[in-house]
């Protein structure tokens, strides 16, 4: 028997599932089970995948019938394991129609462009327009070292190679243990639905002095009263209400921001800084140079061209590394 693709990991995923609360799969009715395998054919598909995938002796393999696929050549039949009286989520897999060839491999949708994965809408921006062909998102949280790194490194370096053709927004991703980090959120929302300049100038601020946020104490009531006075000056300065400013510090609304950690989350983000490149996940060290030929790649595929690469690359910055929940 050939195998068309290894598929060990796959097997080994739905093993696990059978330890899980899944309904055993039910018994086929006769007219169900006109394409069921020849005992000999099924044995040979058990011990394929038993050695292959390294399957215990106390689960049990249950093979069901052929039923018509897609892929010229092959029919499906479906696996599933069966251990403690549960039965794992059934597996797909093809079977040649001649019975010569098992074969397993993964469907994935491309048809929906990734940069929709997460967008910018509704969220204060810098560089490029609303329609820049690409779009940074970056999942920030204002009390982390490494996003306040590179906030100040890493994008003045894009923003000056590649001006109108990239535009960057942050959405918020306070992590549980920064104990003002939520509040600083919040305050640069409160800014940040009225003016973006005042959002990112606080932004910006927040992020180059967040040492010195709380004293030499690191009192987190004054770290939270810094972050105030601080919100309202650039409310002031921006020439917002500073009556609706006020009631915005003082409600201290966390819905907003514990949405964008669910939206965070729901995409695979579980640390700090990481960015979204027209889709693409960022997160971690990474030179600027990869950075680059990233978002080059996102721009040729926008139909754009990108800048000459700056000189020498080696001398660039480098995204700095993630702060996970608890670091």
């Amino acid at each position: 028997m050939t195998v068309v693709k290894p598929f060990r990991a796959l097997i080994f995923a739905s093993m696990l599932a059978a330890l899980g609360c899944h309904a055993q799969t039910p018994i086929k009715t006769s007219a169900e089970t006109q394409g069921r395998l020849s005992p000999e054919l099924t044995r040979r598909v058990e011990v394929l995948i038993r050695s292959r995938a390294s399957i215990p002796p106390g689960y049990q393999i249950q093979v069901g019938p052929r039923t018509k696929s897609d892929v010229p050549g092959f029919d499906t039949i479906s696996v599933s394991f069966l251990a403690d009286g549960k039965s794992s989520k059934p597996s797909d897999f093809l079977i040649s129609t001649d019975g010569k060839t098992l074969a397993q491999f993964s469907r994935f949708d491309i048809s929906k462009d990734p940069k929709l994965l997460v967008s910018g809408e509704g969220r204060p921006s810098r560089g490029g327009p609303a329609n820049a062909p690409v779009l940074i998102v970056g999942f920030d949280d204002l009390e982390c070292p490494y996003c306040a790194k590179m906030n100040d490194q890493l994008f003045p370096a894009l923003t000056e190679r590649y001006k109108d053709q990239v535009r960057i927004v942050y959405r918020d991703f306070p992590l549980d243990q920064h104990p003002w980090a939520m509040r600083a959120a919040i305050d640069t929302n409160c800014v940040g639905t009225k003016s973006p300049t005042g959002y990112w100038n606080l932004v910006d601020y927040i992020h180059e002095h967040a040492g010195e946020l709380g004293g030499t104490e690191k009192s987190l009531a004054k770290a939270n009263e810094t972050l105030d006075t601080l919100t309202r000056a650039e409310g002031k300065k921006q020439n917002l209400n500073l009556e609706t400013l006020n009631a915005c510090l003082a409600k201290q609304d966390d819905s907003t921001i514990k949405e964008s950690i669910k939206l965070g989350e729901s995409i695979g983000v579980d640390s700090t800084p990481a960015l979204f490149i027209n889709g693409e996940k960022v997160e971690g060290a990474l030179p600027l140079g990869d950075l680059y030929r990233m978002i080059d790649s996102a721009l040729i595929a926008s139909g754009q061209t990108p800048p000459p690469p700056p000189t020498p690359i080696q001398a660039q910055p480098q995204t700095p590394p993630a702060t996970k929940p608890g670091n």
